[in-house]
């Protein structure tokens, strides 16, 4: 039996190339187990982010965790306040500045959402042993460093 080489530079592109369309896979797979509670991913996962920050997070720090410039939350947040599952408050310490409380609902909701998302996470690892989610979690852990570095250099 032969063993092929292949130089780090295919695999390099190999990996950089199943990134996006796996994101975008991997959001679809997501919104349609989500479905039944009628959520869509950003929604969950703010929602989810907003009860593991917990009470009073401004609205530029979720907008941060998920990756997002902060006016691209406010549409999500209004519907998430007509949906009654969270409520701006103005900060005590910056007049100007909004911080945001899960409602009763909303913390449900969030804890429905946790459940339902781990156990999709548990469907699609199924199979894949944990020392390799570990190695992939370090790669782009380290990838996302470097590109991080390259932003701020």
């Amino acid at each position: 039996m032969a063993i092929y080489m292949v130089s780090s530079a295919f695999m390099e592109r190999q990996f950089t190339a199943l990134l996006m369309p796996l994101a975008r896979t991997y959001r679809r797979h997501v919104d349609r187990g989500l479905a039944a509670m009628s959520l869509s991913h950003s929604t969950a996962l703010a929602v989810m982010l907003l009860g593991r920050l917990g009470d009073g997070v401004r609205q530029g720090t979720l907008a941060e965790e998920l990756g997002v410039e902060a006016p691209s939350v406010v549409p999500m947040l209004d519907a998430m306040q007509r949906d009654g599952l969270v409520e701006r408050r103005v900060d005590p310490q910056d007049k100007r500045a909004r911080t945001l409380h899960l409602s009763p609902a909303g913390k449900a909701l969030a804890a429905k959402a946790e459940v339902e998302s781990a156990a999709i996470r548990a469907r699609l690892f199924a199979g894949i042993a944990a020392e390799d989610v570990a190695t992939a979690v370090c790669v782009l852990e380290r990838l996302s460093r470097a590109i991080a570095a390259t932003d701020q250099g």
